[in-house]
């Protein structure tokens, strides 16, 4: 079962299809065999996601999306047959989690990647659950697991990823999501958020 609430805080030019968002995030749930999850995700600008940066992950710029991971919960039992159903690393675990993305920060990289405002939100928004399910971009071959799992996603939504930083180093940011799980600022066994400064 999934309790998915998609809401947008901005009046937008692109005006984002939040239908749209939600549908592609339950698509990716089903992709990854998540058991269960209660996910948010808000749309906001770049003003906003750029104090949300600075606040919690010490970032002072805009980003594409940030995910806040707040519980993550496997049955041992369940296991095994997560490993023979699904490569998800979140397959068989009940998930919660909040997911915020710039439609500014969309609508400039969607020009750069030729592809509109509404497809790069729905890359911000799984991009964001992967890190709530325990995927990580901060090496190379994390990155690349990542967006293979986002290809997938998207191609199952009639969607081929579309990346302007396939050249650019790990240390290179912005663009980049960014996760307070990979930056060590979440702590699952609480799932409260942490300064670990």
């Amino acid at each position: 079962m999934y309790e998915i609430d998609v809401s947008c805080r901005v009046v937008h030019s692109s005006n984002p299809d939040v239908s749209m968002l939600k549908a592609a995030l339950e698509h990716a749930l089903t992709v990854e065999c998540v058991a269960s999850a209660v996910l948010s995700l808000t749309v906001v600008d770049n003003a906003t996601i750029h104090v949300l940066n600075r606040t919690h992950l010490k970032h002072d710029y805009p980003t594409d999306v940030i995910s806040f991971p707040l519980d993550w919960n496997c049955e041992e039992d369940s296991l095994e047959t997560r490993l023979l159903r699904c490569e998800g690393r979140a397959a068989a675990a009940a998930i919660e989690g909040e997911i915020v993305v710039s439609v500014d920060y969309a609508q400039e990289m969607a020009a750069r990647c030729g592809w509109s405002t509404q497809d790069e939100l729905t890359l911000y928004a799984i991009h964001g659950m992967l890190h709530i399910c325990g995927y990580d971009d901060l090496t190379s071959q994390e990155k690349e697991i990542m967006r293979s799992r986002e290809r997938a996603i998207l191609n199952g939504l009639g969607l081929n990823a579309q990346y302007p930083d396939d050249g650019l180093t790990d240390d290179d940011e912005p663009p980049g999501a960014t996760s307070l799980q990979a930056s060590g600022q979440i702590d699952h066994s609480e799932g409260t958020l942490e300064d670990h400064s």
